[in-house]
């Protein structure tokens, strides 16, 4: 498996886990991704079911350490309904590029469907730990952000 793609920057609804007496939980091959595609100069952004400030609170402290400076901003549903294609269209005028150049990562098929009728491209993220064997989907898949390639459009 493999996806590669050319765009100018990527909004994932990546999900964590948040407390107050300890660090938030990404995964190793996200945060290597993300640190990747900043580097390679695509701008990154957060759209998530949380709120902005549980999103901050957990890239703000895990154990890769603080992670918030690698986004451009965070979103979350006062943007819409993640399953609405009208919230990624607010999202892609927010940011002020075009919808065809924005890759959305998540690994909920709604929120990807909404995206690509938006006109973002789309990967479903197929964790070995939280997806069934038989899982099916119409988008390009990746089972970690090391299988994504991504190029600045």
């Amino acid at each position: 498996m493999g996806v590669t793609l050319a765009a100018r920057a990527v909004l994932t609804d990546i999900q964590g886990t948040t407390s107050t007496t300890i660090p938030g939980h990404v995964y190793a091959d996200a945060v290597a991704g993300l640190r990747r595609w900043h580097a390679a100069g695509l701008q990154l952004y957060v759209y998530s079911s949380g709120s902005v400030a549980a999103q901050q609170t957990l890239f703000g402290d895990t154990p890769a350490g603080d992670l918030r400076g690698l986004f451009s901003a965070f979103f979350d549903t006062t943007s819409g309904p993640k399953r609405a294609s009208g919230s990624y269209a607010t999202i892609s005028r927010t940011i002020r590029l075009p919808p065809g150049e924005i890759v959305f990562l998540s690994d909920v098929d709604a929120e990807l469907d909404a995206a690509r009728a938006a006109g973002l491209q789309t990967v479903r993220l197929l964790r070995p730990a939280d997806t069934p064997p038989d899982a099916t989907t119409k988008h390009p898949t990746a089972a970690s952000f090391d299988e994504i390639a991504l190029t600045r459009s």
